[in-house]
């Protein structure tokens, strides 16, 4: 099982890096007015959220899950995580609606937004480690 966590932690990193870095691109492409670069963007946000981040979130749940199966955890710390990982998910998701609005020349957003959007990230993957090391319930 420790080879199962490891790898589950080595994916959830990528996927982290996805999602930290998809949103900046965001920034970048809401920031840009010519078609060279809008162009450009929109490659890397495919690559990136088809090529790296939606593989990684679905390694990372497939191996979460077997970890959950294999160990039988339970607890209030478990449910909490699980919430998190459910509302991380759904980030991982509109991130894919904005990439989308963005292919399309949609975007209704301004770079400001994504830079706070970046940031929500972050306040998920604290509680989540915290609770993974601590299971303080």
């Amino acid at each position: 099982m420790l080879w199962i966590k490891s790898f589950h932690i080595i994916f959830m990193v990528t996927w982290f890096a996805g999602l930290f870095y998809l949103p900046r691109l965001f920034v970048y492409h809401a920031m840009s007015d010519d078609q060279i670069s809008n162009e450009r963007f929109k490659i890397m946000e495919r690559k990136l959220f088809f090529g790296i981040m939606t593989p990684g979130a679905i390694i990372t749940v497939i191996l979460g899950l077997w970890l959950w199966l294999g160990y039988g955890i339970d607890g209030m710390w478990m449910m909490w995580k699980l919430i998190l990982v459910l509302v991380l998910i759904g980030y991982h998701i509109y991130c894919g609606k904005l990439m989308f609005d963005f292919k399309h020349d949609r975007n209704k957003h301004g770079h400001v937004f994504y830079r706070w959007f970046n940031e929500f990230p972050v306040i998920l993957i604290i509680p989540i480690v915290l609770l993974v090391e601590l299971k303080p319930m």
